[in-house]
């Protein structure tokens, strides 16, 4: 069996190297994300392991499907960037991998949440500047004071949930599916209009769907508490980032800390250093000092990346070995 995994980082390279060894596989990383340019790299191998944010161009699943490919693995949670009805027309299973590290992520929001609550950016820019004062605008809300809405309530939203409880913020949350497992920790409240009017932080843990494409709109930052505290570590559809740029210099949001950003498949992963931005609302979030934004980095952790390298191999080595895998999505 010969595997080819696009997207392939430098730490990466090693576990898969590590992996293929270890059951006789021979796998060739290649650097760059999979395209037309480099669809030829793809023959003469069995599999096709990738990782990719922005959306995969459409042809690509013809192309390969021409030569030979039954399978692609990708090396994320979310499958948001693949057409799975043009994959599945031309014979190609899609495989995920759900679980690597929610740890990871969970750990991260709570992280953003400190530091724009503490107002980390703006005291941090204050020192450059040698003001040492301690001024009415960094005077800070302690989280276990706060009512910390947690929208989406799997792996991620729950371990989220639980660090929160810990600090003694009142924890609510809203999920299609609410889970008995966590009503320890998180209030349920009936609708995402309601949680949101009481919420004075709000993280996002929600996958991106069709239906929630700027969930997070004008309308909805309406809804919320003048001087909320917005986190978003799941997908940037998810959030009409306009509204939150005009919510921001409203006051209606006090600050927000964006992992995922809704066009961010155009530049996030890549080296743009010296490059023109003509995104206007990525350039605008960037120089904010009431936005903490990060280029969708918050799960990367040795541990999940491990898991997300060995998570995507194996997903190749089930389809090709059985034709089924548990983490198959479509």
């Amino acid at each position: 069996m010969k595997i080819i995994m696009y997207s392939a980082r430098e730490e990466e390279c090693v576990m898969s190297n590590e992996w293929g060894e270890k059951r006789g596989i021979e796998i060739k990383n290649v650097f760059e994300p999979l395209s037309l340019e480099n669809i030829d790299l793809v023959k003469g191998f069995d599999g096709l392991c990738l990782c990719q944010t922005k959306e995969v161009d459409k042809r690509i699943y013809k192309e390969l499907n021409a030569r030979g490919i039954s399978q692609i693995a990708s090396r994320t949670a979310g499958v948001d960037m693949f057409d799975l009805k043009k994959a599945t027309k031309y014979g190609l299973t899609i495989t995920n991998v759900p679980v690597y590290s929610p740890n990871a992520i969970a750990e991260y929001a709570v992280t953003a949440s400190l530091n724009i609550t503490r107002h980390v950016i703006q005291i941090a820019d204050a020192m450059k500047r040698q003001d040492y004062r301690w001024t009415k605008d960094i005077l800070s809300k302690e989280i276990r004071s706060m009512t910390v809405a947690i929208v989406g309530t799997g792996r991620i939203g729950c371990i989220a949930a639980r660090i929160f409880k810990a600090f003694g913020a009142r924890v609510i949350g809203f999920d299609l599916y609410p889970s008995d497992k966590v009503k320890d920790c998180i209030e349920y409240v009936d609708t995402l209009d309601e949680v949101v009017k009481q919420a004075d932080l709000i993280s996002l843990h929600m996958p991106a769907t069709k239906d929630n494409f700027h969930l997070f709109n004008k309308t909805m930052f309406d809804k919320m508490k003048d001087g909320v505290f917005f986190v978003n570590t799941a997908r940037g559809t998810i959030v009409d980032t306009k509204a939150l740029i005009e919510a921001l210099n409203s006051g209606k949001v006090a600050a927000a800390a964006l992992d995922t950003y809704e066009n961010e498949g155009n530049y996030y992963t890549n080296d743009l250093s010296g490059k023109e931005i003509k995104d206007e609302m990525l350039k605008e979030l960037t120089r904010r000092k009431d936005v903490l934004i990060t280029p969708h980095t918050a799960f990367y952790t040795e541990t999940a990346v491990k898991a997300l390298v060995e998570g995507g191999l194996d997903g190749v080595y089930d389809i090709l070995k059985t034709g089924c895998s548990e983490n198959k999505v479509n």
